[in-house]
């Protein structure tokens, strides 16, 4: 009897330290083109074992296999999450040194965590509904929301930061794991959205009501405008906006803005650039009946918004980052708590379209049956 398939990932997965540890120890291995190649001969033999775990199965989502890929990953970033804490040794010394030093950062330590741990039981949980028939389209946005925001942020962030004169060949690995969150995403999004069944008249009923009887909404609406302005003011403290208040807040309350890594400074400007547009838009479709797009949308920003701002947030306390760029420890409280607003905004967003989608719902006209409306 065979096991199921979220299983033998689960196990396959688990090879990833023991591979880690291996070519740790293996000196032949550990120069910049080997490691490149290495590297890319281990993903080869892992969607090899992947292919043969589904052979006898019918009908497999594309999906399925970069999932599983990224659940062996997953386990990457946690060991070396786990080592740059001193949780344990002997895995990453060899890759740090001669691939990707940049992964001792806090940053780095941080978005591993999130990798290791959400993205991880993400997978599980998805293969598992995938091959049981459920449905995974929700969770996978999610995820592709996440994914994306880490690349945008990570990649850059190399470039441009400290680490920019260091870029070894292994930095070349990261195309794939690039480009695979943007087909998923394009993917999912062209694949039917998941809208329950509810009567024509109680749609007809919550679009007529106006923003100020939807005092959710309305309290939704003042919240994401909170996030757009502060989001905009630390857009404008990275580009050296020469205001007092700037110049005060960034040596006062978020000095990792200036950390020279590079994360920080990429990561406010894609807020600026990205995040706080999307949030416009939203608003609007809480104004506007009928959005249904509001549906995915939410899902996908509030999975960009959760991980980046869990690395941010771990970051900028954690201690690898140089004491000068901490945040400062009479400044604490109001940093994190703003911090994590940021976050829980958008997942408010998406608890509001999914616990009562109905004004989101396309309007229908008197009398259309909901059989009618399906068909459409």
């Amino acid at each position: 009897m065979r096991p199921p398939v979220e299983v033998s990932v689960f196990l396959l997965s688990l090879l990833a330290p023991a591979v880690l540890y291996t070519l740790n120890n293996i000196p032949a291995l550990q120069e910049p083109l080997p490691i490149l190649g290495m590297g890319m001969v281990v993903l080869g033999s892992v969607l090899l074992l992947l292919l043969l775990t589904v052979q006898h199965k019918a009908k497999v989502d594309p999906l399925f296999y970069a999932f599983a890929e990224f659940s062996f990953t997953c386990l990457v970033g946690l060991t070396n999450a786990l080592e740059q804490d001193g949780f344990i040794s002997g895995f990453m010394g060899f890759y740090l040194k001669r691939g990707e030093p940049h992964l001792s950062t806090a940053y780095a330590i941080m978005m591993s965590y999130w990798e290791g741990i959400f993205h991880y039981l993400l997978f599980l949980v998805i293969i598992h509904r995938m091959f049981k028939g459920k449905s995974y389209r929700s969770l996978s946005l999610l995820w592709a929301g996440s994914s994306i925001a880490h690349q945008i942020i990570l990649i850059p962030g190399v470039v441009v930061g400290k680490y920019g004169s260091n870029i070894k060949p292994a930095f070349l690995r990261n195309i794939p794991f690039v480009l695979a969150p943007f087909w998923a995403a394009s993917v999912l999004f062209s694949r039917p959205r998941e809208m329950p069944i509810i009567t024509a008249d109680k749609i007809s009923a919550e679009q007529r009501k106006s923003l100020l009887r939807r005092p959710v909404d309305l309290l939704l609406s003042l919240l994401s405008l909170g996030a757009m302005a502060f989001l905009a003011f630390r857009g404008f403290v990275v580009l050296d906006c020469p205001l007092d208040a700037c110049f005060t807040y960034i040596y006062q309350y978020e000095p990792y803005l200036k950390d020279p890594v590079g994360f920080p400074r990429v990561m406010m400007l894609a807020y600026l650039f990205y995040a706080l547009p999307m949030l416009i838009i939203f608003i609007y479709g809480l104004r506007t009946p009928g959005c249904s797009w509001m549906l995915d949308w939410t899902i996908f920003f509030a999975g960009a918004m959760a991980q980046t701002q869990w690395c941010h947030i771990g970051a900028s306390f954690h201690s690898r980052t140089p004491f000068t760029y901490r945040v400062p420890a009479d400044k604490w409280w109001p940093v994190f708590t703003l911090n994590v607003l940021l976050a829980v905004v958008p997942t408010l967003l998406t608890l509001r379209c999914h616990t009562n989608p109905a004004y989101f719902m396309k309007p229908v006209t008197k009398g259309q049956t909901n059989k009618e409306k399906k068909k459409k």
